[in-house]
């Protein structure tokens, strides 16, 4: 079975962001920007504490008519993280992000480290790179060259 491993391996020269939890979320929202990405794991410390997204941006500081300069990470971040180990199957990551309806996973080693941050977006293209390979060979099989 295909593991975060599998994801995680392919993203190598994707560096993991952070934000500290005293930061405001007008900067973390500028790391974000130059970044291109939608989620920083904030840290004290160097520990994970928290997660910041898109989405807390627009629930809990515009949605909340928050100065985006005038508040912290650590008081409009997520708290109650969802997270991963590397050895968490594919699907089982799906599932949960499904259920859950969150779009980033962070990935812990055995310590409580973070490792990685997995995204729907990357678990979208994974899957369906391995659908076009199975595709692929079905085609192939299906007209005698393998």
């Amino acid at each position: 079975m295909e593991t975060l491993n599998e994801i995680l391996r392919l993203k190598t020269e994707v560096p993991l962001v952070t934000v500290e939890e005293h930061n405001t979320a007008l900067e973390a929202v500028h790391l974000m920007n130059e970044h291109g990405i939608g989620a920083l794991i904030v840290t004290r410390d160097g520990r994970m504490t928290g997660i910041f997204t898109e989405r807390d941006v627009l629930r809990r500081v515009v949605g909340a008519d928050q100065s985006p300069a005038g508040v912290t990470v650590a008081d409009v971040m997520t708290t109650r993280v969802v997270c991963c180990t590397p050895t968490t199957t594919i699907e089982e990551a799906r599932t949960l992000m499904k259920n859950r309806r969150i779009r980033h996973l962070p990935i812990l080693d055995t310590e409580g480290d973070v490792v990685g941050l997995i995204s729907i977006g990357d678990l979208n293209a994974f899957l369906t790179s391995h659908h076009e390979v199975t595709i692929h060979y079905l085609h192939e099989y299906l007209h005698g060259r393998v």
